[in-house]
């Protein structure tokens, strides 16, 4: 008995040591908020699916990892990163000065910027029409269009939602002027409701938003490889593999209006 727990100990050190030696390593942990088709949301049966997913399958593949998917608020992304419970974002975060201040990004992989999706009762026409006071606007906690609004439109009144959908309801229902966010979901709630709704796709926005893939300021070595992926993944056609298969609709509608496209 003694001799077989001996061989035993003996096994596993040795299959430890091995796996060390060949650089298997755990799996990377990524956090989504599985709630922004077409880019992270889940399959009929619950799956994470979507362009940021096999992006991040096709990191994993890169970087010999395993991938495991997060699903979380958007809210609670960057404290999930700081207290280790994820190891990257890959959740179409913009990066921003005020993000830099406690994570770290990589080079950009995508740029975007903010449209408005109004109600069609409302007298908005353009952007500076909704900074006047009594005006409303919806905002999704967190995100770009919640920074923007506040800064760029002070006179009117920001409501600020968890979830996309009730920020777009209020818009449809007529309780509030405008939404906020990407010409993306903007576009595709606008034809969703278009007897309620109408687009204001024009950038009012100063600078374009770049999105990137956070992680830990102190892991540099991991930022270098994801960079080299971003890289890699461009010259590759990987982000227009993955265009063609999530976004072609999307991708027309901006052709048709002369809008710059995502990557």
């Amino acid at each position: 008995m003694f001799k077989l727990k001996s061989i035993g100990i003996i096994l596993l050190s040795f299959v430890f040591a091995n796996s060390v030696a060949i650089g298997i390593q755990k799996p990377l942990i990524v956090g989504m908020e599985l709630a922004y088709p077409p880019f992270e949301m889940t399959d009929p049966k619950g799956n994470p699916t979507g362009f940021s997913v096999d992006m991040a399958n096709d990191l994993g593949k890169y970087l010999n990892r395993e991938i495991k998917i997060e699903n979380m608020s958007y809210g609670g992304l960057i404290p999930s990163l700081k207290t280790n419970k994820i190891d990257i974002i890959l959740s179409s975060m913009t990066i921003t000065q005020e993000r830099l201040k406690s994570i770290s990004f990589s080079i950009p992989y995508a740029k975007a910027y903010l449209s408005i999706l109004v109600n069609k009762n409302s007298p908005v026409e353009k952007a500076a029409d909704l900074n006047v006071k009594g005006r409303k606007i919806a905002v999704k906690k967190g995100t770009t269009g919640h920074l923007v609004a506040t800064e760029y439109f002070p006179n009117a009144e920001i409501l600020v939602f968890d979830k996309e959908t009730p920020a777009v309801l209020e818009v449809t229902q007529g309780k509030v002027d405008a939404f906020i966010y990407d010409p993306l979901t903007v576009i595709k709630n606008w034809k969703d409701n278009p007897n309620t709704t109408k687009p204001i796709l024009e950038q009012f926005q100063k600078e374009s938003e770049n999105w990137g893939i956070g992680y830990r300021q102190e892991d540099t070595q991991l930022g270098e490889q994801i960079n080299s992926f971003i890289k890699h993944y461009r010259e590759t056609g990987g982000f227009d593999k993955l265009s063609e298969k999530y976004l072609s609709e999307q991708k027309k509608a901006f052709d048709e209006r002369g809008i710059p496209f995502f990557f």
